[in-house]
């Protein structure tokens, strides 16, 4: 996870490094409205789970029952450029992980206790629906930069069941998140995208990041593909939860 983290702080560097070359502010050409659609396929690569977070709770992993996947996944955004500067978007990125296996060991989750060695189905929920401003502050000839405040609704759920037994954590709340927004012109019609909300302190953390390779196929339609980054949770009273998710995407979004 440090490994990573520090990949995506050293990205964050060399964008503001290659981004700072000859850039000057001035307003965003952009057609007013956007609709992205963006598929493709998830692994977790971390999904730790202990709920709830004390003695009464077994610390457990979600890839050790289910596996890493690949899962499918989809995400729908629609962005509004009203004029100038400003930017307002709209991101639906429903998820679902389910699968079945064994537990290597006797779990105690949600108040109800597992065997170890029998068929157990699990369920991983974490739709996330956001609303985000930014604001383009730095425009050049080849880079540009915008920063905005991200509002998410976080609507997750964790649930095991077995042999008429069944447990689940529900969770449905607010977090807020700050947004930058990097693309850099490679040549004619094709960019590099670099997209992050993200916001950590306290006994959270949350991180969602891409990068992408965009491709400008005439004035109303644009092609993407690339990597993502989801990576965060909690550790409280009631939850201990981490999750680290990569997924590879493609994506297609018309301009109007």
């Amino acid at each position: 996870m440090k490994n990573a983290k520090s990949i995506l702080i050293s990205s964050i560097t060399w964008m503001l490094i290659i981004g700072a070359d000859g850039a000057t502010a001035q307003e965003d050409p952009a057609l007013p409205f956007e609709v992205e659609m963006e598929g493709g396929v998830v692994w977790q690569n971390r999904n730790e789970v202990r709920i709830p977070n004390n003695s009464g709770g077994t610390r457990f992993s979600l890839v050790d029952v289910i596996g890493s996947g690949p899962y499918p996944a989809a995400r729908a955004y629609v962005t509004w450029n009203p004029g100038g500067r400003h930017g307002l978007r709209i991101l639906l990125a429903p998820l679902s992980i389910t699968g079945s296996g064994k537990l290597g060991s006797p779990v105690d989750f949600a108040g109800k206790s597992f065997q170890e060695g029998i068929k157990t189905d699990a369920v991983y929920r974490f739709n996330s629906w956001r609303a985000t401003y930014r604001y383009l502050f730095r425009k050049g000839d080849r880079s540009s930069w915008w920063i905005g405040f991200t509002g998410k609704i976080r609507d997750a759920k964790i649930q095991l069941a077995q042999e008429g037994v069944t447990a689940r954590k529900t969770d449905l709340g607010f977090v807020p998140l700050l947004n930058l927004r990097w693309l850099y012109r490679i040549g004619d019609g094709w960019h590099l995208a670099f997209d992050i909300d993200a916001l950590a302190g306290g006994p959270g953390r949350a991180e969602d990041a891409s990068l992408e390779l965009r491709y400008e196929a005439g004035d109303h339609w644009r092609f993407c593909g690339g990597y993502r980054t989801v990576e965060g949770g909690a550790d409280v009273d009631d939850v201990y939860t981490f999750a680290w998710l990569n997924y590879a995407v493609l994506s297609a979004e018309f301009l109007f």
